[in-house]
């Protein structure tokens, strides 16, 4: 079963088209990748998913209780309550926060208290924090950082802090996640780490994942379809094995002979 469907986007800057006429569908519970040379206009295409950028041409359609709706002109915000959650290419944290309120600040949409509890610190307040804060925990010994729960955003490594990036876009309860080159300027341990974490966030989680990657061997262990996007256009589309075979993609990477 479809949870998102793309017709024909487009989004031209100018009269330059950095997505052009881009058809796709993602399944339930199915984890894509995204590719492409760079500039190809992957990071364009996420935001135009996500509400950040409005679409020139086109249509987005989400499954939301069921049933296929637009999210066109949705803002950002209220797509992220609608399901769909993200990671940024260059991580985007509190740094100045804790570990913990990191993932506390994702969970805003789901607090059960009004004004006045908060205000006189009913019972109701309490009650609901002390969920808030329970699922904060769970959510990162998940991603491995529990015992760095107290520690400030900005002194956690880099993997961690990309670890930490992820564990956020969870707390928002998404069914659709979009993974911006999460392994950039990962090392190779890193890297195997995070293999392992998005393997286990997708069984766990039930979510549908879609993922923007350089690291090509990442992208062929993990993902079960594979879109190759080149100068805003969708050149291919298919398994691991297809992309890697397809003359097209090889030709966009690498050139023509």
């Amino acid at each position: 079963m479809s949870v998102l469907v793309v017709k024909n986007l487009t989004k031209n800057f100018g009269g330059l088209s950095a997505v052009s006429n881009v058809n796709l569908e993602i399944n339930e519970n199915e984890l894509v990748g995204l590719i492409g040379p760079n500039g190809a206009g992957k990071t364009t295409f996420f935001n135009l998913l996500t509400g950040v950028y409005e679409p020139s041409e086109g249509s987005i359609e989400l499954k939301i209780n069921g049933k296929m709706k637009s999210i066109v002109k949705v803002k950002p915000y209220n797509i992220t309550k609608l399901g769909m959650a993200r990671t940024f290419q260059n991580i985007r944290l509190f740094k100045e926060l804790s570990v913990l309120d990191n993932i506390k600040v994702a969970m805003n949409k789901d607090i059960k208290y009004g004004f006045f509890s908060a205000i006189f610190r009913l019972p109701k307040f309490y009650k609901e924090e002390s969920r808030i804060h329970d699922n904060a925990i769970k959510l990162l010994e998940v991603v491995g950082l529990g015992e760095k729960r107290n520690e400030l955003a900005k002194n956690l490594p880099y993997g961690e802090q990309r670890k930490l990036e992820i564990a956020r876009a969870l707390a928002t309860n998404p069914t659709v996640l979009f993974l911006d080159e999460p392994a950039a300027g990962m090392n190779p341990q890193e890297t195997n780490e995070l293999t392992s974490l998005i393997n286990k966030i997708k069984k766990d989680f039930n979510l549908t994942i879609i993922l923007i990657e350089h690291d090509m061997s990442l992208v062929m262990t993990l993902c079960e379809r594979i879109f190759v996007l080149d100068y805003g256009k969708l050149i291919a589309k298919g398994t691991p094995e297809e992309i890697k075979n397809n003359k097209r993609v090889v030709e966009a990477y690498l050139g023509e002979d």
